[in-house]
């Protein structure tokens, strides 16, 4: 009686391994370069200060230099200074 009960019992802890294994083999892993080379935008910092005459500045900050061109026209935009 133990015999067929061994047997049974080990026949039923190989199986899950050996499904994982199957399932394993099955799967195949792919890397995508394009998508590596996504990063989201940083902002461009604004510090924009006003003095006692009213007059505005600001500092730029950010990691693009094109975004910095187009806030710095915004802003001069917005402020009317052109």
């Amino acid at each position: 009686m133990r015999v067929p009960g061994l047997l049974l019992a080990a026949l039923m802890l190989l199986t899950p391994v050996n499904l994982c294994a199957a399932e394993k083999d099955g799967f195949q892993f792919k890397k995508q370069p394009e998508l590596q080379q996504i990063k989201p935008k940083k902002p461009v910092k604004i510090k924009l200060r006003r003095s006692p005459k009213d007059e505005y500045t600001w500092e730029l900050a950010g990691d693009d230099a094109e975004e910095i061109v187009k806030t710095d026209r915004r802003l001069r935009k917005m402020l009317n200074l052109q």
